[in-house]
């Protein structure tokens, strides 16, 4: 197999080539066709995230069939196309897993992080954590789904049915939850970085109701808002913007830190939460919603060995939608 490996963080991945590792007893061997470059991978690289597994294969959008399945795995069988996520494994037994909270677990594993992941021609991953994927969406296509889609759908659901919904950050994730949002009715509102007019034009073609700036007021009070940019001082812009009895939610696992703000941004009720990883059950939900709405997924292609120049485009906010690495 071959795969880019991160050595150390604030370093370029390089190519290798070792045999493929073989699948436990739980678990799957994977060819993979196609892993999307998450903002997640660029924080492992870049060191905002600590103590990554190292040597490192980076990567958990991934996209692929099974090559070889261990001698405990039903359900699934070589040939078979599936998707494997960030969430690569729980313990089963902590609190958080027992009341059906597993994106809490104690003691996970997170695929292009403490295991290995998709940045590569092969991978194996634990079967009860993977994806079948809607037959609609090519390898492509349905990378992005693995991560964007699914921190976006889950940080949707904690936005709660509001009529109008801000999104800060127009990248994979936010083009994914700004269509879903708008299949349900929703009226989106578009925050990008100041003078950003490619990305207010791709969410205007996507159906926004509005896009601006992040340093812009909207025309309308937000009833929710979700910031994916991993911006600290948004999160006070962002609430002056959202009505009594709003919810600002932060969708990424990493971001600075938030600047001091008076408490009367907060008073009226006003909710600030976090999102952390995923569970089985946003797959399984987030699947069957992209199989009946159809998403317009904006993917920019690079082959694998250009992964380090697919990372720097994402840290430049050089991108239109999500980069998708092609590889078997």
């Amino acid at each position: 197999m071959k795969a880019m490996v991160l050595d150390g963080v604030r370093r370029p991945l390089r190519m290798v080539e070792r045999e493929p590792p073989q699948p436990a007893a739980s678990e799957v061997l994977v060819e993979i066709s196609a892993c999307a470059v998450c903002r997640t991978d660029l924080h492992v690289v870049d060191g905002d995230l600590a103590n990554p597994k190292l040597p490192l294969i980076p990567g958990h959008e991934i996209v692929g069939r099974v090559a070889s399945v261990g001698a405990e795995v039903r359900g699934i069988a070589p040939g078979d196309r599936i998707g494997i996520p960030w969430l690569g494994r729980t313990c089963g037994r902590c609190a958080y897993c027992m009341a059906d909270r597993e994106n809490l677990c104690d003691a996970p594993a997170f695929t292009g992080y403490t295991i290995d992941g998709g940045f590569a021609t092969h991978a194996v991953a634990d079967a009860r954590f993977c994806f079948r994927l809607p037959d609609r969406y090519d390898d492509l296509h349905a990378a992005p789904l693995l991560c964007a889609g699914l921190i976006g759908y889950r940080a949707l659901a904690a936005a709660g049915e509001a009529e109008r919904l801000g999104i800060y950050g127009f990248g994979a994730a936010a083009h994914l939850v700004a269509q879903i949002a708008r299949s349900r009715g929703q009226r989106v509102y578009a925050f990008t970085r100041p003078g950003d007019t490619t990305a207010q034009s791709f969410a205007d073609r996507l159906g926004c109701t509005w896009s601006g700036g992040s340093d812009a007021a909207p025309p309308a009070v937000l009833d929710a808002a979700i910031i994916f940019a991993p911006v600290g001082y948004l999160v006070p812009v962002a609430l002056r913007c959202i009505a009594k009895g709003g919810t600002l939610v932060l969708g990424g696992i990493h971001m600075s830190d938030i600047p001091a703000l008076p408490y009367r941004m907060l008073w009226g009720e006003r909710v600030v939460r976090s999102v952390a990883n995923l569970t089985r059950r946003d797959g399984l939900e987030l699947m069957d919603v992209a199989s009946r709405v159809p998403l317009e997924i904006a993917v920019e292609p690079f082959p694998l060995a250009e992964a380090n120049d697919a990372l720097a485009r994402l840290r430049e906010g050089r991108l239109t939608g999500a980069a998708v690495l092609t590889v078997n």
